[in-house]
């Protein structure tokens, strides 16, 4: 109590000098103004994040992946011949269409007969044939390449969840989005960077080559549904026959006695 009244009476003293001298009294309010200011605490920068939300390309995910970019460095030399016999295939099919467009638009510069016109028709009819015929060869030839992109996809995609699962985990979030979802975002909200942490972690190099027969999660999701249509398309079997009841004697019974 002692304490407050001393406080008290400093107080009204303070006061009472600075009524009767306003100069000194404007003067110690500056001064004072100054030690708040230089007392307080500087301000937290304001955040606008939304703690527990992110936002992930998944695709961005896997193709920043060190076993991808890897794979991809390695599948020129690996499939080397596949590629060179692709390409000579190409070149030689656009030698050999190359004369055929060419008298083919020769033959558009002149008058457009019903019997020019038929011509033009088969002309353009052949080019696109050798065109497609051409597109599926080479197809045939690169597909080893293209299982190979398939595999080691695969093998990132079922790392994937696990971490995504992880790098929410680690950044503490609880729901996870496609940049589909969201018409606009900041940068702190982006989790793309530490999946690929994760993937690189569970994943640091994929086999590049598949197995002798290996076809796609897409091809052998699809086999399998067919064969449960065809399963099921296919008529229960008729059940068996009841056996027969055993024949009974010909002519009259002996009577019991």
């Amino acid at each position: 109590m002692k304490l407050i009244r001393n406080s008290a009476l400093v107080a009204a003293i303070s006061l009472a000098a600075l009524s009767a001298n306003p100069a000194l009294a404007q003067k110690n309010k500056d001064k004072n103004k100054d030690q708040e200011a230089a007392a307080a605490p500087a301000a937290a920068p304001v955040s606008n994040v939304v703690q527990g939300i992110a936002v992930a390309n998944l695709q961005a995910a896997i193709a920043n992946a060190d076993a991808f970019r890897i794979a991809q460095q390695q599948r020129p030399v690996t499939y080397k011949p596949q590629l060179d016999q692709a390409q000579a295939r190409g070149n030689a099919l656009e030698a050999q269409i190359k004369p055929m467009i060419d008298r083919f638009n020769a033959a558009r510069q002149g008058t457009l007969t019903p019997a020019l016109q038929t011509q033009l028709q088969g002309q353009a009819r052949a080019i696109q044939e050798l065109q497609e015929k051409g597109k599926q060869e080479i197809q045939q030839i690169l597909l080893p390449v293209a299982l190979s992109e398939a595999f080691v996809n695969e093998q990132l995609e079922e790392k994937l969840d696990q971490a995504v699962q992880k790098a929410m985990e680690k950044s503490k979030v609880s729901l996870l989005l496609q940049p589909g979802a969201v018409v606009a975002r900041a940068n702190a909200y982006d989790l793309t960077d530490e999946i690929v942490t994760e993937l690189n972690a569970l994943l640091p190099t994929a086999q590049l080559v598949p197995p002798q027969g290996w076809e796609p999660r897409e091809i052998r999701e699809a086999r399998a549904q067919q064969a449960a249509q065809q399963g099921a398309a296919r008529p229960a079997a008729a059940p068996a026959p009841a056996a027969a009841a055993p024949a009974k004697p010909a002519g009259p019974q002996p009577e019991g006695r």
